[in-house]
């Protein structure tokens, strides 16, 4: 593509990798300040459980993920890129309060703008299949 381009000025795989990776800890909490400069602020982010409309809900959002979380850990397995979007495969291990840990599988897709912003994140993943099957007399019920 030509200089000046959305190529040129999206996160490159490497700095998705390299960001989201600084952005979850083995050990503490997770903190995402570091890459809100990447979200747009009319961003849409949507999971299985919420739609949340905006940086400033998005920043709460996150940031009470992290206050709820006692260990919250992403290893992230493939990055491919498009013309404007960049899907992500990865495996988030969590634990809460008392709870042990689980590790839940999933991708996430980031849609830039032409400023290169992240305009709409979509995470997809399954989280009640993954907590079932960590429970052997409810797994085989619920699969």
């Amino acid at each position: 593509m030509k200089k000046g381009s959305l190529e040129n000025k999206m996160l490159t795989i490497e700095e998705i990798e390299e960001l989201w990776s600084k952005t979850y800890s083995a050990e503490g909490k997770p903190d995402w300040s570091h890459i809100f400069p990447f979200y747009h602020e009319d961003i849409i982010f949507q999971d299985s459980i919420q739609r949340i409309e905006g940086k400033v809900k998005f920043e709460a959002m996150c940031n009470r993920l992290a206050k709820r979380c006692k260990s919250l850990r992403m290893d992230i397995y493939t990055i491919i890129k498009t013309d404007n979007i960049e899907m992500l495969e990865w495996k988030m291990t969590m634990s809460f309060r008392v709870f042990p840990q689980k590790p839940i599988y999933g991708t996430t897709r980031l849609t830039f703008d032409r400023e290169g912003l992240i305009i709409e994140q979509r995470d997809y993943y399954d989280l009640w299949g993954d907590i079932m099957d960590g429970i052997p007399i409810i797994r085989p019920i619920y699969r």
